[in-house]
């Protein structure tokens, strides 16, 4: 087997965190497989893999090779591609991620107008709240909503968003409108807990951020499940001020407490630095670009 070979073989070892499971989805017998990542440790003189009965895990050497075999092997994928002509025109598949409501929201119609004007691309779209790894998990595009830390990402800022109270035009009725982030401590809270077990909310007070812990009513662990209760009047909550802006535009929820928000948080497109991109990124990149930064509801103020 030729070094590139067994380079593809490592790699996919190393996404299966098995040998059997390589073997099965190469095709390949599981000594083939075997010899194929002992003849790279060999060559390069370092282990890659730290094996056991029941799964393999990867080396500090593994896990730098792995980063480093993968480019190598795009590099070649994208030079064939190019000789292929699918830089010319959208073919593949497109893997997607974004945050569940803003990708159900705001990311299918996009895709929907995306498919029906290229025929011959499909679309895998990966909604969730996990930060996903654009390079472990073969994203090629991803939509993040905060400031951003990874240099080694192109970005496109299509709009920015921001945190707010909100809550239903009954509740407040009966409740009464909070002019204090203190006064949430009387009022019933609706937590969308999402995958963090804090319960503190930040707040913008006298031009300093400050915390505040509170006592929820309710634990949503999704974000639309919250916005729901608060459409019922069960409380005050706390969402992404795109995943309520009709039902702020309706008068179905109320804004409060606008004074003490946090800061603006930017909605941006992401795909990987260095890398060509080729007609199927260019064309959803281009679409979602024009679309989004049309939408009023990115557009927080």
């Amino acid at each position: 087997m030729d070094h590139l070979e067994a380079m593809k073989v490592f790699v996919e070892v190393a996404k299966q965190q098995s040998f059997v499971g390589a073997s099965e989805q190469l095709k390949l017998s599981a000594p083939a497989v075997t010899r194929a990542v002992a003849g790279l440790e060999d060559r390069l003189g370092v282990k890659l893999l730290h094996r056991s009965t029941r799964h393999v895990r990867l080396t500090e050497a593994g896990s730098q090779y792995l980063g480093d075999s993968k480019r190598i092997l795009e590099d070649i994928e994208e030079s064939e591609a190019a000789a292929a002509g699918i830089y010319a025109n959208p073919k593949g598949t497109l893997n997607i991620t974004a945050p569940i409501l803003f990708g159900e929201m705001h990311i299918v119609p996009i895709i929907s107008e995306y498919l029906a004007d290229n025929p011959e691309v499909s679309v895998r779209a990966f909604f969730t709240d996990r930060i996903s790894s654009m390079i472990e998990d073969e994203l090629d595009i991803a939509v993040r909503i905060d400031k951003l830390k990874d240099s080694s990402l192109y970005a496109t800022q299509v709009g920015s968003v921001r945190r707010i109270i909100c809550a239903a035009p009954k509740y407040l009725q009966q409740y009464g409108e909070p002019r204090h982030p203190e006064e949430l401590k009387q009022h019933h809270i609706i937590f969308p807990t999402m995958h963090s077990p804090s319960t503190n909310w930040s707040f913008n007070i006298d031009g300093k951020k400050q915390t505040l812990k509170l006592q929820p009513r309710l634990h949503c662990f999704h974000g639309g499940a919250a916005i729901k209760a608060a459409l019922e009047g069960v409380g005050i909550t706390r969402v992404m001020s795109y995943q309520v802006g009709r039902e702020l535009e309706q008068g179905t929820l109320v804004r409060v407490l606008s004074d003490y928000e946090d800061e603006l948080l930017p909605v941006s497109l992401l795909r990987l630095e260095g890398r060509r991109m080729n007609a199927k990124i260019r064309a959803f990149l281009d679409l979602a670009t024009e679309r989004l930064r049309a939408n009023p509801f990115i557009r927080a103020n």
